[in-house]
């Protein structure tokens, strides 16, 4: 099975709002997202992820449904764990809903969901989104804990966070990338899909092939970087071409 590319639009949404934020009806507002989505279809996207945040920094509610309506690829909601947001996700009905710890303080999600304290709350959750026709992935560090806890909780998915692996040289580096593939391989045996995301561009792409059964990878700032120079289409193909030299796929 080849390995699956979902693209993050957020920072197109975040460029936006640098200029629009307070003037969302000018008569140009640019970048669009739903180009932006249009653009990473082109380039072989795979699925659309966003993440429609609780104070609306960069998405906004009407941008996902704008792209619900007008993009037939997967769509991937990344949201927190709080009764507002579920209730938007269960009216918006993405293919995917993937949970993700939320602070007000952060510029981008740093670090995994801690899927064992928040377990019966997320029981809760993930009961509605899947009542809802939505499956459900779970944010997380790939801590053995925290991917039981995730299984234990019937998510289809888990994506684990590789923010750690992307910003460490070395030795640590390879620390970290070990915890992945022990990650990865015990939530595969718990019969979830494994999906990765955070920090990953060409320069470590390759290290992080060495972990078996990847599914999708989730790939946002380093593509929106990129199409400044080449453009968003052919920031997607690259990667794309990239992406073909993984060889542990899950089955």
């Amino acid at each position: 099975m080849s390995l699956l590319l979902g693209v993050n639009i957020d920072h197109v949404a975040t460029l936006r709002q640098a200029r629009y934020a307070l003037n969302p009806d000018a008569q140009i507002v640019e970048p669009s997202v739903l180009e932006a989505a249009r653009e990473a279809k082109a380039g072989g996207a795979d699925s659309i992820t966003i993440h429609v945040r609780e104070d609306r920094r960069h998405m906004q509610d009407a941008d996902a449904y704008l792209i619900r309506k007008e993009i037939d690829l997967p769509l991937n909601l990344e949201l927190a764990n709080t009764p507002e947001m579920v209730a938007f996700a269960c009216d918006l009905k993405p293919d995917f809903a993937c949970l993700v710890p939320e602070s007000r303080e952060e510029i981008t999600t740093e670090g995994g969901l801690d899927v064992v304290r928040h377990f019966d709350s997320l029981q809760i959750t993930i009961s509605k989104l899947q009542a809802s026709g939505i499956k459900v992935s779970l944010f997380i560090d790939p801590e053995p804990k925290q991917i039981e806890a995730s299984a234990k909780l019937g998510s289809e998915m888990v994506e684990l966070h590789t923010g750690s692996f992307a910003l460490n040289e070395g030795a640590e580096q390879k620390n970290e990338l070990e915890r992945l593939k022990v990650g990865a391989d015990l939530a595969a045996g718990l019969g979830l899909q494994v999906n990765a995301g955070h920090g990953i561009h060409p320069q470590n792409i390759n290290d992080l092939f060495h972990v078996k059964n990847l599914t999708e990878l989730n790939i946002g700032h380093n593509l929106v970087s990129r199409a400044i120079f080449v453009g968003f289409r052919q920031a997607v193909i690259e990667m794309r071409k990239l992406m073909k030299d993984y060889e542990g796929g899950a089955a």
